[in-house]
């Protein structure tokens, strides 16, 4: 399968088709959130309280989906 990396927004208007490979990072190795940048999301392997979950960045903390922080880094 081809891999293709943008930059910037991605718009589709017929939708998109397979799956999104997110990093994967663990709360000890997840990068810090500042210089990821707001916006940047990542799959925290431990992330809430031991359990798996997505976590956006807000420009200081990474934010778990379901709404807490999930590391300081």
């Amino acid at each position: 399968m081809a891999s293709t990396t943008f930059s910037g927004p991605v718009t589709s208007n017929n939708g998109f088709i397979g799956a999104i490979k997110l990093p994967t990072y663990t709360v000890a190795t997840a990068p810090s959130a500042s210089a990821a940048g707001a916006g940047t999301v990542v799959y925290v392997s431990n992330g809430l309280a031991g359990a798996p979950t997505v976590a956006v960045s807000d420009g200081t903390d990474w934010i778990s989906a379901a709404g807490t922080a999930i590391a300081d880094a």
